[in-house]
């Protein structure tokens, strides 16, 4: 994060009235944290002399310092503010900062029979998300396992003839490893499916039913060619279901092209390795053919050059995304892709230019 710009209460006129996060200190103890559209107007109401109501915060005579980071994008708000709250209230930053968890699919690998959860910690085992909601991880959870026929139960299995079973095994939607009707082998095989259809955004599922498709047609099988036809749109609405961000974890990269604090400019916010980057900033000032986008693919590529996933991923980073991604004032385009080897450099030179159209 960068160096803050710093203003004395009595210097309120000098500072800018723009988006901006800032820090109100005292004298001693913790200082006072906020985000605001208008940084002069709401430094105004609560330093300012004037009398006010009782139940409006009012800090003059006791605020000394301000500190403040001018931000361009309501993406960049919410990080400064996260990483903020983080430093100076690491006990608090739940409340501070209003980030739902977000919610994953998990696949327990691990497990002798695997199954998949739903989960807002991160720990061992294939993950796949975020998800725009818990609604919404549900759905694609029940919609995914009709294509399958892996466990839905949550027990520890421990297999026997004698084992009642579930309505899913009688529908013919499960194995049923707790009858033993497979070997672990076979269960296992099952699950190994799963994993690829989830690593693959369904693809491998996809693959094989187009080619059991067009074998039926060529054989003259209409009614097989018309039903592996049905079962491709299937798995085409599953994997809709999932949402523009979902993907398996270490898979989970991308670019928010957003609106800079910098004349000029957009920012680039790029995700990797489930953390966000710091800002990088795209200026076009350079261009007069700038729609033309001419250079803008080198440049862009040089901006880009080095970038690869740093440590772990941060759910607080990931529910920032899910936050603006989903929300109605986002300010900005996010471009989804599976790594840094293939970052889509025309797709996000489209985006620069709808951003900074947008934002002159």
């Amino acid at each position: 994060m960068r160096e803050p710009l710093t203003a004395l209460p009595s210097d309120l006129d000098s500072i800018p009235d723009r988006p901006a996060v800032f820090l109100l200190w005292a004298g001693q103890g913790a200082p006072y944290l906020a985000r605001t559209a208008l940084l002069r107007r709401r430094l105004k109401r609560l330093i300012s002399n004037r009398e006010r109501l009782s139940s409006v915060l009012n800090l003059s005579g006791v605020a000394e310092r301000i500190e403040y980071w001018l931000t361009g994008s309501k993406l960049e708000s919410a990080l400064i503010h996260l990483e903020l709250a983080k430093r100076y209230f690491p006990d608090d930053v739940a409340r501070i900062t209003r980030l739902k968890p977000p919610v994953f699919l998990r696949l327990t690998v691990d497990n002798v029979f695997p199954r998949t959860m739903l989960t807002t910690r991160l720990g061992r085992g294939l993950y796949y998300g975020p998800f725009a909601s818990r609604v919404a991880a549900e759905r694609f959870q029940n919609e995914m396992l009709d294509l399958f026929q892996l466990r839905r139960c949550e027990e520890n299995l421990a297999p026997s003839p004698d084992h009642p079973g579930c309505i899913y095994g009688e529908m013919n939607k499960c194995l049923r490893p707790c009858q033993q009707v497979v070997s672990v082998e076979e269960y296992r095989g099952e699950a190994a499916r799963v994993e690829q259809f989830l690593r693959t955004d369904g693809g491998s599922l996809r693959e094989s039913a187009e080619t059991a498709r067009d074998q039926a047609s060529a054989s003259m099988d209409f009614e097989e060619a018309e039903r592996m036809h049905q079962r491709l749109a299937r798995i085409a609405e599953v994997r809709a279901s999932a949402g523009d961000l979902a993907r398996v974890l270490d898979r989970l990269a991308g670019v928010a092209v957003v609106p800079s604090a910098k004349p000029e400019s957009v920012d680039l916010v790029f995700l990797a390795g489930g953390r966000w980057l710091e800002p990088r900033a795209f200026s076009f000032s350079e261009d007069a053919t700038f729609l033309e986008n001419a250079s803008m693919d080198r440049r862009l590529r040089e901006l880009c050059a080095g970038i690869s996933p740093g440590a772990s991923p941060d759910l607080d980073h990931l529910a920032i995304l899910v936050r603006w991604q989903g929300s109605s004032w986002r300010d900005g385009e996010w471009i989804g892709f599976d790594s840094f080897e293939k970052i889509p450099y025309r797709k996000i030179v489209n985006a620069v230019a709808r951003v900074a159209a947008k934002s002159s």
